[in-house]
């Protein structure tokens, strides 16, 4: 099992979940993090830290959203590891709950 960041992470891209994971399975892109999920060990630690609760468990992920596993191991497969959180984008309360923000994400 893996955990999967999700659509709401999308020009939110908080970043307070990747120092607490013991695997550095984060991957960065320009306005999103994707998991890899064959680093990810299942351990829990970054969907609390997530405040835009963007994360979730693959056994947790809602059939709508189901998709997310694909793009997340897509993804980190191209995008640079990263450990060590960063300052949110200046907007990311802004975009925080909308919807439809798939279309805007930038690989």
């Amino acid at each position: 099992m893996t955990f999967v960041v999700t659509e709401n992470c999308i020009k939110c891209k908080y970043t307070d979940c990747v120092e607490v994971c013991p695997v550095d399975c984060f991957h960065e892109g320009p306005n999103f993090l994707a998991i890899d999920p064959d680093e990810c060990i299942d351990c829990t630690l970054c969907e609390p830290e997530c405040p835009a609760e963007a994360i979730y468990s693959e056994d947790d992920l809602p059939d709508e959203m189901s998709h997310f596993l694909e793009l997340n191991a897509e993804l980190s497969q191209q995008w640079p590891v990263i450990t060590e959180q960063k300052d949110p984008p200046e907007d990311a309360e802004e975009w925080d709950g909308k919807p439809n923000k798939l279309e805007l994400l930038e690989r």
